[in-house]
């Protein structure tokens, strides 16, 4: 009997013990794209762009197929991903660089854009700040775009910052190749690739912190212009291209001409480039025995560009592109591999958004918002584990003229139906997605009551988060262009 006291004894013990000892918390690597569009992507559907290694990442983790920006170009999607809010409570509502006020307004369009704020503020509670308190090591490579100096990732929780700055893309020195002109980068090798370049940094960084947690943040630089590839990655989608016998086919958008098939080897390039840049990351994980105590999610800023700037992808079968309200602007790539959590191979047909990520961060970590702290998205967890959800309506309202053809607008999608609002005439479209993805029957004169309530849900909205709209412009003159107009090169 005393054997078996003290046999029970050191059981209890352990059990004990085991309680005691806190569950690893896991690690976060973010990748970031820029400018890709969801079509781009082999897992989602493209057979003339290679990407082998974030295919694999949706064998092993999750693919979202209804995931969008906060908006349909890069800064406000970005603001809304470090601080969990939609773009119109941080102000960032346009891309940093862009005319910010109604006066600072040169072109002949129909309304005055909106003013925006032109760096995220440094009061605003961050992911990195959240995980930095709780103890982890923070990490940031690549594009920034939400202020300038004085406003980088080191003054918003990051330890280290690879290249982040004002700039929305790698437009000094030989751009994406070394040497950078990038003042938080130094320059590598003659002819180095800044892809790898980056993901090398963020390798280093996970060798070195391994035995803590940590949170990588990876916005690559990477789709977007200059449309820059390796020369090795060129001439092997140009062969491609010629095998396959892709031809150019090219449609309208409004007053644009919109790509209609995915055949730019330079594209395809760089779309590959930033692929192996992941893998580097992802095998890195592999090797340091990480792969299951760490969280990884790859998405997107926006839609991917076929309206402009060189045309370089098609996002069919969904409508139009980066700076537009329709699905090709704003739905995106969104990958997940969540130990645990996600499940393998599965697909996620619920509705996300980018303010989604900071919840969803925060949860995998195991930190609480600070009190007060307002997050307009909630965690991706349940929607991964396949658990019901109460539904909920979606937004987005972009006041200004990107620079690829897209008029101010704002929209909001409930359940299957979508709703844009134009902000120069405030005309409707409603689109039903489940039977319309590409959004080409507009249905609102059918739908009247529907119309109306999704036009309340909006306005609603729009006054809660304190949403800024443009003006009429009183110079404007319907008899000269509007600037929006631009043909490709033929």
């Amino acid at each position: 009997m005393q054997r078996l006291l003290l046999i029970l004894s050191f059981a209890l013990a352990a059990a004990n013990l085991l309680a005691a000892t806190p569950t690893p918390r896991l690690n976060i690597v973010f990748f970031l794209a820029d400018d890709l569009g969801q079509r781009d992507l082999g897992s989602y559907g493209s057979t003339f762009h290679e990407t082998p290694n974030l295919d694999r990442l949706a064998k092993e983790g999750a693919r979202f197929s209804d995931a969008y920006a906060a908006c349909p170009v890069c800064s406000p999607t970005r603001a809304s991903i470090i601080t969990g809010q939609w773009p119109q409570r941080t102000g960032i509502t346009d891309y940093i660089g862009a005319p910010r006020t109604p006066a600072d307004w040169k072109r002949n369009t129909r309304s005055l854009p909106a003013p925006y704020e032109d760096r995220l503020a440094l009061e605003r509670p961050t992911i990195a700040k959240a995980l930095k308190a709780a103890g982890y090591a923070t990490f940031f490579a690549g594009k920034w775009h939400l202020g300038p100096e004085g406003w980088w990732p080191e003054n918003q929780g990051f330890d280290i910052n690879m290249g982040g700055n004002e700039k929305g893309g790698p437009y000094g020195g030989k751009r994406y190749f070394s040497p950078y002109g990038n003042p938080r980068l130094t320059d590598g090798p003659e002819g180095e690739h800044l892809p790898d370049r980056l993901a090398t940094e963020a390798v280093k960084f996970m060798r070195a912190r391994r035995d803590q947690p940590f949170l990588v943040y990876f916005p690559l630089y990477s789709v977007h212009t200059p449309l820059m590839a390796r020369e090795d990655l060129r001439l092997k989608y140009e062969d491609k291209r010629r095998r396959l016998g892709l031809e150019e086919k090219w449609g309208r958008e409004g007053e644009r001409d919109v790509r209609l098939v995915q055949n730019h080897a330079v594209y395809a390039g760089m779309v590959e480039a930033m692929d192996l840049a992941v893998g580097k990351v992802l095998a890195a994980l592999d090797e340091l025995g990480l792969r299951d105590n760490t969280l990884v999610i790859f998405t997107s800023d926006n839609g991917g560009l076929s309206t402009s700037e060189g045309w370089p992808t098609s996002n069919l079968p969904l409508r139009a592109g980066k700076g537009w309200m329709y699905e090709g602007g704003i739905r995106e790539p969104l990958l997940v591999r969540w130990p645990g959590v996600s499940r393998p191979g599965s697909v996620v047909t619920t509705p996300v958004s980018s303010p989604d990520l900071y919840p969803s961060f925060l949860e995998a970590a195991g930190v609480k918002p600070a009190s007060g702290q307002p997050i307009d998205g909630r965690s991706l967890a349940a929607a991964l584990r396949g658990q019901p959800e109460p539904e909920r309506a979606l937004f987005w309202h972009y006041p200004h003229y990107g620079n690829q053809g897209g008029a101010p607008a704002a929209a909001v999608r409930r359940g299957d139906w979508k709703l844009i609002e134009w902000l120069e005439d405030n005309r409707v479209e409603l689109f039903n997605l489940t039977a319309d993805l590409g959004e080409k029957a507009d249905v609102a004169s059918r739908e009247p009551a529907r119309v109306a309530s999704l036009r309340a849900e909006l306005h609603a909205w729009q006054r809660d988060v304190g949403a800024k709209f443009p003006i009429p412009n009183p110079a404007y003159d319907p008899a000269k262009p509007s600037g929006r107009r631009a043909d490709r090169k033929q």
